[in-house]
């Protein structure tokens, strides 16, 4: 019988995920020696025995992996110096100077560990840090590669003879879970009153459950930070957590006891049920049925309502209380647009005048991370906010690349390290406009460096000179390439899909920096990873008062008023819009004389803003508190109409109209405009104009990009930025496209806004330096 040795080095998701005690079960099924290890670059493996069964050995291990493993990839050569063993060994973890490995984000409470902890015969039983190889926290508790307890937070809990036993056993579902615990040696929970002073004598949970009955606020240290909890069904309790939290209308995220909660105020979909219940949990949008009786202050103006599941045995454990609500707000622990609460004294001290209790533990967080968000849209799941449950997973690149570092955009700031095929997204960070962000941003960075131990050799960034992010990339001392803004929200979708382009890309956003001196944000592209080409674009109109048109988008009302009429928009055809009258008339004035004069009122291309001037326009919204308020309304608005999918079927009553311009095909708003006022003239009701808006939208892009695609012959087309978060508007350009023979390409795991920009930053920055390619 031939005996033979190899050498087998895999690489992927594969640490921490159960793969050892799998590969150790498989060798001892087919009779082979042998060792395995954790190493810094990957999972190294070696094997003895007879050819045939090494052979099968071989072809069945990618077969049967647990779930949550991922191979990139697996390289097998011949052992030249096979290690003399006797049966097969998980051998101590191996560290070396360069770190190609990989380690999963955290995980879901599975059903074995929600069987046993509320089984009353387990020793962990209302424990609430059950783990196992299939669940629980990894990357919130990683310090160093490779991924062994010594080098986590779990490393100040040593294991009990019980949890030893479990830990050593291969037949077991701890077998080498690095967090595993329990009762006797793992983490506790304790209560803190509203001054942040224990309590020791009370039941932590009993207490936390109690104050929400009551109506008030407790601050929950969860997996990757501080929760603020409020019962979701008090309209008292929730406007109380927005007034202390500062937050007057932005949406606040709900925790649901089960999918039957869910589903009791929720429209709920097969994909998003798959998604709330499985390993990543995340939060998922969902329509809001009209019968619902959640506090409407939890999302007002807005049709969805973001839910998730327990996704911990804390949270578990919380709902499992007699006197616990079945729905709970559990939105960020911090006030508005800071990072999230990681420490139990950093929630002590920012916390400390929003919450009447903290429900806290003492194992460490060593990286905050907040929850993803997503959506369904014609049962595929959207990534908005790409964090907890998915970073640091890889996603795999068309091409090798040198190793870059982005640093992405200003606002849903995130970066990107990419090395070879693989780039590593960091959670989801905030806005950098906010100094406590910043330095948030700056502290995650030095943690993936470390980590990963990466060494960049060049850095990319917006174009936009006055970015935080831009700054921070010309501070490194590396090469910089910096990069426009909407053709890396192009790449960014392009890489995901595997094209490797030229594609047509339309991208739809409230900003973008060009040099050509206006701001971009309505853009039809034809795209390589290299360059781009403009196209076309919307009709560009003034911006009065630069950044501040954002927040009060009657700014952008006027402008689109004045673009058409000129000065005297006011009194052309006797109609404006709905709450006109109350917007200060000398602010009107001025506004009007800023145009005139062309002061601090650049031209912009942007989508983003067109949907703030026609929620002003419908009466939608004149002023707003958070980012995008104006257009999630408006399209909840639509909604409401009741009348599809736009673009699809007859042609809408706004008739579209395209002009052959210098910069491109231009999309016409006279006609847009034309129409809307006529029906607010009418007295159409503003779901109807809302929803025409949106039909008028999607068919006079596609009608731009069919045009492009007969004149250049491509056919994909990628669609990205911060307008395509809209359901309605994913429908109708996809519905759209497929009718004329286009092929539609979305973010899936990648988000469409500016969360998304840094991944297309690398592959850009990557491509041009191996091309030898200056920036353009």
């Amino acid at each position: 019988m031939a005996e033979a040795a190899v050498r087998l080095t895999v690489q992927g998701t594969v640490q921490g995920v159960g793969f050892r005690p799998y590969v150790y079960r498989l060798a001892e099924q087919y009779n082979l020696c042998g060792t395995i290890a954790n190493t810094s670059v990957g999972v190294v493996i070696r094997v003895q025995g007879a050819a045939f069964r090494i052979e099968s050995f071989l072809a069945a291990l990618p077969r049967g992996c647990p779930p949550l493993v991922s191979i990139s990839t697996m390289k097998c050569e011949v052992d030249e110096k096979p290690v003399p063993a006797a049966g097969f060994t998980i051998l101590p973890s191996v560290h070396e100077e360069t770190v190609q490995a990989l380690f999963p984000p955290d995980i879901a409470l599975c059903a074995d560990c929600r069987r046993e902890l509320h089984d009353p015969a387990d020793h962990r039983y209302h424990y609430p840090f059950i783990n196992c190889t299939n669940c629980g926290p990894r990357f919130t508790i990683v310090h160093a590669l490779p991924y062994d307890r010594c080098r986590t937070s779990m490393a100040d809990f040593s294991l009990c003879p019980a949890c030893a036993d479990e830990y050593k056993d291969p037949l077991n579902r701890r077998f080498h879970a690095e967090p595993v615990a329990c009762p006797t040696c793992g983490p506790q929970l304790s209560w803190l009153n509203e001054a942040g002073c224990s309590c020791p004598l009370v039941d932590p949970l009993e207490m936390a459950a109690t104050v929400l009955k009551a109506g008030k606020i407790i601050a929950i240290k969860g997996l990757g930070g501080f929760h603020l909890a409020v019962d979701a069904m008090s309209s008292p309790a929730v406007s109380r957590l927005r007034d202390r939290k500062h937050r007057p209308h932005k949406p606040l995220a709900v925790m649901a006891r089960d999918l039957d909660a869910i589903r009791h105020y929720c429209r709920l979909s097969p994909a998003a049920e798959m998604e709330l219940a499985g390993p990543t949990a995340p939060i998922v949008l969902l329509e809001r049925l009209p019968q619902s009786t959640l506090a409407p202050e939890i999302a007002p103006g807005i049709a969805d309502v973001g839910m998730m599941l327990p996704y911990t045995p804390l949270h578990e454990l919380l709902f499992s209380h007699d006197d616990a609500p079945v729905l709970l707000v559990m939105t960020s622990g911090n006030l508005s647009d800071e990072p999230i609460c990681g420490t139990i004294e950093e929630a002590v001290d920012r916390l400390g005048g929003l919450a009447d209790g903290f429900l806290v533990h003492n194992r460490e967080i060593v990286m905050a991370v907040d929850d993803s968000v997503g959506l369904c849209v014609a049962n595929q799941f959207h990534l908005l906010r790409r964090s907890r449950g998915y970073v640091p997973a890889p996603l795999s690149l068309p091409s090798s690349l040198q190793s870059v570092l982005a640093v992405g955009a200003e606002l849903k700031s995130t970066f990107c390290l990419v090395r070879g095929r693989q780039a590593v997204l960091s959670q989801h960070l905030g806005d950098l406009e906010d100094p406590r962000t910043e330095s948030f941003f700056r502290s995650c960075y030095a943690h993936f460096k470390n980590l990963l131990q990466f060494e960049p050799r060049l850095v990319a960034c917006d174009l936009h000179p006055d970015y935080r992010s831009t700054r921070f990339a010309q501070s490194l001392g590396l090469p910089v390439i910096q990069i426009q803004h909407h053709h890396a929200h192009a790449v960014a979708v392009m890489a995901e899909h595997g094209l490797d382009g030229p594609v047509l890309a339309v991208i739809l956003d409230g900003t973008g920096y060009h040099p050509d001196g206006t701001i971009w944000g309505g853009e039809v592209l034809m795209v390589t990873f290299e360059s781009y080409k403009r196209l076309g674009h919307l009709e560009p109109v003034f911006l009065p008062g630069g950044d501040r048109a954002a927040w009060e988008p009657w700014r952008m009302a006027a402008a689109l008023l004045y673009g058409q009429h000129g000065e005297c928009y006011e009194e052309h055809g006797g109609w404006l819009p709905p709450g006109w009258e109350k917007i200060d008339p000398q602010h009107r004035r001025l506004i009007t004389k800023m145009m005139m004069q062309e002061i601090n009122s650049p031209l912009t291309s942007s989508c983003g803003r067109l949907f703030d001037g026609v929620a002003a326009l419908t009466g939608v919204r004149h002023y707003v508190t958070y980012e995008g308020q104006a257009a999630m309304e408006l399209e909840s608005l639509a909604r409401c109409a009741g009348k599809g999918i736009p673009g699809v079927g007859i042609d809408g009553c706004y008739p579209v109209s395209l002009s052959a311009r210098p910069t491109g095909l231009v999309v016409q708003l006279e006609g847009l405009l034309a129409g809307l006022c006529e029906d607010g003239r009418k007295g159409v009701s503003a779901a109807d104009i809302a929803w025409e808006f949106h039909d008028w939208l999607v068919r006079s892009l596609v009608e731009n990009i069919t045009l492009a695609a007969a004149e250049t012959g491509i056919d994909n087309v990628v669609f990205s930025g911060g307008c395509l978060q809209n359901g309605l508007l994913m429908e109708g350009f996809s519905t759209r496209c497929r009718a004329v023979g286009l092929t539609p390409y979305f973010p899936l795991q990648v988000p469409a806004n500016d969360g998304g920009v840094s991944l297309g930053q690398a592959v850009i920055a990557g491509t041009r330096s191996a091309a030898n390619l200056s920036c353009v």
